[in-house]
């Protein structure tokens, strides 16, 4: 992975280009490829084992339009309402030159450096295009860097290479701290109330700074002094007010694991050289083929893609149609073991699955118990009687 893409047909080898090739025909010969961001990388961190995902996203394939193809559209994204306020809370937090922003870094994160002053730098990013946007922010961090000042760079423009494609990711901020610390902050509308946030919003958070970290630590191993901090800057408004505070998240373990998926997703060769020749995802072909182009590529569903992946609602229907565990969620599939259908674990309820499985075993008798307490309870239940009706006073 290199935050510096190449360019150019003459960075281009035959190999690269024969999968460029190929991921085009997945998508369709007059289909553009949909260009990856933070969230979709952080959603292919969130599950790992989805082949799926990791080839559709992987040749730019739009799983928006796929899935109303398919006959299963997911209306994503946040309300009007929500995006107004996340940019009004935004603007707030970034008001009066960023003084609020650095404050909340110092006091979180600024252990041993002086407190940023009036003569904190939030230099202007702007350029033509993402490779220049990016360009201009691998600048202006190397001059941050070198100045040993507080820098606040707003909505940088960073580039990381995912399967041979160009991504480019935008953060909401990214500080610079006069140590040469460079530390990712995100800055969310959902409230902070008694210092704690939403655990599954925090969760996808971290997961999406995680993409910016791994984004950065190339950028910052070519200069001298430049450290990527492992430590975000989460940001929200206090309780049920409009007042900025923050917290620290550690994402070390989600670098870790996007770094991980990240990497699986330079297999998406071999993912495709598996695909019979002429498939294809190509929205405008007819909802029967696509089907069968989307089954033929394995998938990993659980309900929490119901919230990160266009096809969620499509894999829901075929993993309930199949029986599989995982429509109930990845722990009662863990719990199952060896029981790879909901019929299968049904039967062992039942006393019809293997003496030797200690699952089918564990599901009969915990059945049983279920069946004794129930008919304790109805034994012990008073008679129903109905209510007797009044006599009429006339």
């Amino acid at each position: 992975m290199s935050s510096y893409p190449p360019s150019g047909p003459q960075h281009r080898t035959p190999q690269t280009t024969t999968l460029r090739q190929r991921l085009a025909e997945l998508r369709g010969p007059a289909v553009p490829p949909r260009p990856l961001d933070a969230r979709a990388l952080a959603a292919l961190a969130a599950n790992p084992g989805c082949g799926r995902r990791a080839l559709l996203d992987g040749a730019g394939v739009d799983k928006t339009a796929l899935a109303a193809a398919l006959g299963s559209p997911a209306a994503f994204g946040q309300s009007q309402f929500a995006i107004v306020r996340g940019n009004s809370f935004e603007a707030k937090v970034k008001g009066d030159g960023g003084a609020a922003l650095l404050r909340l870094v110092y006091e979180h994160l600024g252990a041993g450096a002086e407190p940023p002053g009036p003569d904190a730098r939030v230099p202007d990013l702007t350029a033509a295009g993402p490779e220049g946007r990016a360009a201009r922010t691998a600048l202006a961090l190397r001059e941050a860097t070198a100045a040993g000042g507080w820098t606040l760079l707003d909505h940088p423009m960073l580039a990381l290479e995912v399967a041979g494609t160009p991504a480019y990711l935008e953060p909401d901020a990214v500080v610079v701290h006069p140590g040469g610390r460079w530390t990712v902050v995100e800055i969310k509308s959902f409230p902070m109330i008694d210092g704690a946030a939403d655990a599954a919003k925090v969760g996808a958070a971290a997961r999406q700074a995680a993409v910016y970290v791994l984004a950065l630590e190339t950028t910052a191993g070519k200069l001298t002094g430049a450290e990527v901090g492992h430590t975000a800057l989460l940001v929200c408004p206090k309780d049920f007010s409009n007042v900025p505070t923050a917290a620290p998240v550690d994402i070390r373990r989600e670098r870790s694991v996007t770094r991980r998926q990240l990497e699986r997703l330079a297999l998406v060769e071999e993912l495709a050289a598996d695909l019979p020749e002429g498939l294809s995802f190509d929205p405008a072909r007819p909802a029967e083929e696509l089907t069968e182009a989307v089954s033929a590529v394995a998938a990993a569903y659980a309900p929490e893609c119901l919230a990160a992946c266009e096809l969620a609602f499509h894999c829901r229907e075929r993993s309930r149609a199949a029986g599989e565990p995982a429509a109930l969620g990845r722990s009662v599939r863990g719990e199952l073991g060896g029981l790879t259908t909901v019929e299968a674990a049904l039967a062992a309820a039942a006393g019809c699955g293997s003496a030797e499985d200690p699952t089918a075993v564990a599901l009969h008798r915990a059945a049983r118990l279920r069946a004794e307490a129930l008919d304790t309870a109805a034994a012990a239940r008073p008679p129903h009687h109905a209510p007797e009706t009044p006599e009429c006073p006339c």
